[in-house]
């Protein structure tokens, strides 16, 4: 997309503010369409941190994903404009079927969205 759609980065901004993960998205960027909900960075980076912290192989590069002073809480200042999406529970679209089928932990920069709708794709609410 050559200009970001400011819509879509205001609602990336409310995601932020109000430390929600309930909000679903469908967005197409280059080469897959990605469905699934919404997460503030912090919230994303603790749970991506979490995972490779389990993880006999790839726990050293749980580091990566804490903030600089070790915490995972969000900064109290007012946030710079999110230039990035933060899945979780989300899915990669291939035919009638979603990769993987759990929902994974996606960064999506939002200047490569091209479309993007409410909702997401083939999920139900329990």
């Amino acid at each position: 997309m050559s200009h970001t759609d400011e819509l879509l980065v205001d609602l990336a901004a409310m995601v932020e503010s109000e430390q929600s993960s309930q909000m679903s998205l469908t967005v197409v960027v280059p080469g897959a369409v990605i469905t699934g909900r919404l997460a503030p960075e912090t919230m994303w980076k603790q749970r991506v941190a979490e995972v490779l912290r389990d993880s006999r192989k790839l726990g050293s590069f749980s580091v990566a994903f804490t903030a600089r002073d070790g915490s995972t809480e969000p900064p109290e200042h007012p946030r710079p404009r999110p230039t990035h999406l933060h899945f979780h529970l989300a899915r990669i679209l291939q035919g009638n079927f979603g990769i993987p089928d759990t929902g994974g932990m996606y960064r999506v920069a939002l200047a490569d969205v091209s479309a993007w709708t409410v909702g997401d794709i083939g999920y139900t609410d329990a």
